[in-house]
């Protein structure tokens, strides 16, 4: 729901955006009904847990695969996200915050649903509320990370016992839960009590909390722990580690201390989970935007791609019986959940219900010369010649990725006659690590050099009109779309930041402390350490140099982009009596998962967009 900006321009939503079939196009993008891959209980893998918009808001359901039967668990007006089942399948935890604020604790309820008028069960007595910061949970115990001011806790609990949990770990710098293992004597956490929350290092520790073994690989190398093996008895740790300049794997047995390199010979980057049996790993291939699966024979060493259905793949797991369920999608393709069989048969697994979602343009690639390396762009564009007015969508994260997946955003942009530009500058992942770390010390005008470098090839090559181009963002591409508008003036014909960091100072003082740790991290220190780091990275900086017109989204409850920092931009751009500005605030917080917010969102942007290219019209006339 949309609230007031008290003395700040209001942003229009229009009914509508065509007066075509475009209109229901667009819109049935977001509204058809989107289902995550299921989860499902090691112990009862008929009992699945997801999230859909089926409702209109994602929320979490039950599958009971035995039976057929589905089940909405959570109706929360701000929706619910984070969700999961124990080994026995006989509750569905998920995480419950306040209007999408992120700080909040895990509640449960059995998987069959609650008495009428009973509230979910506390499972983890004693545990302070947080921010998430991992759970696992096993067969006797739980282990649970929560992050405050006061830096991040590790606990761990007997299920079903009536004490409250213990306190294993605690530290002021950001830490996370890794996993128990399979027989639950060991737990394998990330830590950066070194300083340093992007490099993390590795910890085990007994589940009494004793120290056993202990993992870095020095500065500006991490070393992550991803699963210890499914099999009782055995103590191998599969970890993700960068120390040839990209994301592979190792496997550590915590018993021997002995480590096991896996060079898989693939280009890009690489992620991995094991077989139930752990006789192999599904690895999971990122390459030029696109990832595929592959499976890993660890006695044999080979190494096979999987037969799956074209298209990027989202998530993926594999049954006991061997099957691989996955999602997968392109720009082209909305996207599917299908299972891929032991005898090599692959179709859907699960069709949700009403009309698919209707299929868009796909993407195109385009390498440019940057003044750190290659840049990797991909373009999607409309009907019709060139130069086309543009948006160049610039991701979040700043550590993630433009992929050729399913984007309803972009679909709606591209049907209203934008060129689609997706920049993966330094700073994204699936490039290496050096590509990824390169914006360490002067984040923000780092990725802007190769946005422009972008931009320049995209003008020159007759694709886009530079007069009719848009900056856009959400979260870190939010704060990339305003550090443009008031460091590249020139370049863009209007700027549009959702959730952005506005003014890096105070967004630093109201973030959360994992945010907080990141910030340290990236910038080499705090506001009060390396402040003028922090003054040149910040858009309120450069508010005076603003020319373009300002879309600022933000939620009223956003923990990571608060909403001071952005009112003080805001109050900025009101001081600028020359320049037009608008502002959509809305009662969530970090983004919605509310589908006719996303729809006020996505219409509210491309009609800003479409006024500032009619200023630049009439202008020229």
């Amino acid at each position: 729901m949309s609230t007031a900006s008290p003395g700040h321009p209001v942003a229009p939503v229009p009914e509508r955006l065509f007066d075509d079939d475009r209109e229901q196009r667009w819109r049935a993008r977001f509204t058809a009904v989107r289902m995550s891959r299921p989860a499902w209980a090691l112990d009862a893998p008929d009992r699945s847990v997801y999230s859909s918009n089926a409702s209109g808001t994602t929320q979490v359901h039950t599958w009971d695969r035995a039976t057929d039967l589905h089940r909405q668990v959570t109706d929360r007006p701000a929706g619910t996200h984070f969700a999961t089942l124990p080994p026995d399948g006989g509750e569905v935890w998920w995480f419950a915050d306040t209007d999408g604020d992120e700080f909040g604790h895990w509640v449960a309820e059995p998987f069959a649903g609650l008495p009428a008028g009973a509230a979910p069960a506390n499972p983890l007595p004693g545990v302070e509320d947080g921010y998430p910061a991992g759970l696992d949970i096993g067969r006797a115990l739980v282990a649970v990370g929560t992050s405050t001011d006061d830096g991040t806790t590790i606990w761990l609990h007997r299920r079903g016992a009536a004490g409250p949990a213990t306190r294993v770990y605690h530290h002021a710098e950001d830490a996370g839960v890794g996993g128990l293992s399979e027989d639950e004597t060991l737990l394998a956490i990330s830590h950066s009590e070194h300083g340093d929350s992007r490099h993390p290092a590795l910890r085990v520790m007994t589940v009494d909390g004793d120290l056993v073994a202990e993992k870095s690989d020095g500065p500006g190398k991490g070393l992550s722990p991803i699963a210890f093996a499914p099999v009782r008895g055995d103590q191998r740790l599969l970890v993700g580690h960068e120390r040839r300049g990209r994301e592979e794997l190792l496997i550590w047995d915590v018993a021997t201390d002995i480590e096991t390199e896996l060079d898989l010979g693939l280009p890009g980057e690489i992620d991995a989970d094991f077989y139930p049996d752990a006789s192999a790993l599904l690895i999971w291939h990122t390459h030029a935007a696109r990832t595929r699966l592959h499976r890993y024979d660890l006695t044999t060493g080979e190494l096979t791609e999987l037969a799956t259905a074209p298209g990027c793949i989202g998530s993926a797991d594999v049954r006991p019986d061997g099957t691989v369920e996955y999602s997968s999608s392109s720009a082209a393709m909305p996207s599917a959940v299908r299972a891929l069989h032991p005898d090599g048969t692959d179709r859907r697994l699960l069709t949700p219900p009403g009309e698919p979602a209707p299929e868009s343009v796909p993407v195109e690639d385009l390498w440019v010369d940057g003044p750190g390396g290659k840049v990797h762009a991909l373009i999607a564009r409309p009907a019709g010649e060139g130069p086309f007015p543009a948006v160049f969508a610039l991701h979040g994260g700043p550590h993630a990725a433009d992929e050729d997946r399913f984007s309803a955003g972009r679909a709606a942009w591209v049907d209203a006659g934008f060129a689609v530009v997706e920049v993966n500058y330094r700073g994204s992942t699936g490039y290496g690590s050096v590509w990824r770390d390169a914006i360490e010390g002067r984040p923000g005008l780092t990725e802007l050099e190769d946005v422009a470098a972008v931009h320049d090839a995209v003008v020159a090559a007759g694709l886009v009109d530079p007069a009719r181009t848009v900056v856009e963002g959400w979260s870190w591409g939010g704060y990339l779309a305003l550090l443009a508008a008031g460091t590249q003036p020139g370049r863009w014909a209007g700027a549009i930041g959702g959730v952005p960091v506005a003014d890096y100072l105070a967004a630093y003082a109201d973030e959360m402390e994992q945010l907080r740790a990141f910030d340290r991290a990236l910038f080499g220190g705090s506001p009060e350490e390396v402040p003028e780091r922090y003054r040149l990275a910040s858009p309120l900086t450069y508010v005076g140099d603003v020319r373009a017109p300002v879309l600022v989204l933000a939620g009223e409850n956003d923990p990571r982009c608060p909403i001071r920092q952005i009112d003080n931009y805001l109050d900025a751009l009101r001081e600028r009596a020359d320049l037009p500005y608008e502002v959509a605030r809305f009662d969530a917080g970090h983004g919605s998962l509310v589908v006719a917010e996303t729809l006020r969102h996505v219409a509210t942007e491309i009609d800003f967009a479409r006024r500032a290219l009619e200023r630049i019209t009439v202008a020229r006339t």
